[in-house]
């Protein structure tokens, strides 16, 4: 499978490259989804990451047929939800996705969330991935979300080693615990939320950032080379072997998120970036979630 494009790949687990960078659509809505994507690929961007949850796997698939690129030259990521753990719900969520999607096969299908509550659903989700890879269906598998012991439960479990694990990533939430328990597995971590998500960090304190693109740190960087805070951001993402998944349906956001591959952060500019890292997440702890805290309902019939 070719993935040329701008970005380098990265190699998974089973020898199945993948690009390094893509884009994400959490939040497009259905009505923008297949034009950001068509506007993706005409950049160069040659993954795209959505989910059953998102409500829009349907125009991902319009967009790519839009753009007029070869099906083989686009790594397209889907994912699982929650309610829909547990072994015959996951082959029915998975014929689903493939159907909004208008394929045949999938570059890579994750569990979107543990649940820590119904654990044995999530262990009997991963045994279906397997088999979905055994049959050829899907050309890797993986994971969003997991702590290192949840990773080590379901390798125990099953046969195969998740490819990925796509957790909530960027400077202010680096993730010492997981991005090491990954490497030292094989599985690639990949960033959502790359750039810092929708939470305002330091509220009440104006003179703080509220972001990691209003940082000091990144900001003199970005300064220094002329590129924009998310450019440096996404970059530091790139030098520690991450793959990031930035979302945009703005077209120059777009454009200038992949526009990232002329210049280089310095190791002392790596190490200023990783030190404003703190315990303060963005988005859900994994270790509480529930599908009693999620409403969302999806229709796979």
């Amino acid at each position: 499978m070719s993935t040329a494009g701008p970005s380098p790949t990265l190699t998974l687990n089973n020898g199945v490259p993948m690009p390094a960078l893509g884009l994400g659509v959490f939040q497009s809505t259905a009505e923008q989804t297949a034009d950001v994507v068509t506007t993706a690929i005409a950049a160069g961007y040659r993954l795209i990451d959505t989910a059953a949850a998102y409500f829009n796997e349907e125009q991902v698939g319009e967009g790519i047929r839009r753009s007029g690129i070869d099906r083989e030259d686009v790594f397209v990521t889907t994912k699982l939800w929650m309610t829909d753990h547990g072994r015959d719900r996951t082959r029915k969520a998975f014929d689903a996705s493939l159907r909004r999607l208008g394929l045949d096969r999938l570059d890579l299908y994750l569990i979107h969330w543990p649940e820590p509550a119904s654990w044995s659903q999530t262990v009997e989700s991963w045994l279906v991935l397997e088999e979905l890879l055994a049959e050829g269906r899907v050309r890797a598998i993986g994971v969003c979300n997991h702590h290192p012991h949840h990773l080590r439960d379901l390798i125990d479990a099953g046969s195969v080693v998740p490819a990925v694990n796509q957790v909530e990533l960027h400077p202010f939430f680096n993730q010492p615990r997981v991005r090491p328990f990954n490497a030292a597995h094989g599985v690639i971590t990949q960033s959502w939320a790359p750039i810092g998500g929708g939470r305002v960090y330091n509220a009440g304190r104006p003179d703080a950032p509220h972001s990691p693109l209003e940082h000091p740190t990144i900001t003199g960087v970005a300064e220094r080379f002329g590129k924009s805070s998310a450019q440096v951001v996404i970059r530091w993402h790139l030098q520690h072997g991450l793959s990031v998944i930035p979302k945009s349906a703005d077209p120059q956001r777009i454009a200038e998120n992949i526009d990232v591959f002329d210049f280089e952060l310095s190791a002392d500019d790596v190490a200023a970036i990783d030190a404003l890292g703190t315990a303060n997440r963005a988005g859900g702890d994994p270790e509480v979630v529930d599908r009693r805290l999620h409403s969302v309902t999806i229709d796979n019939d």
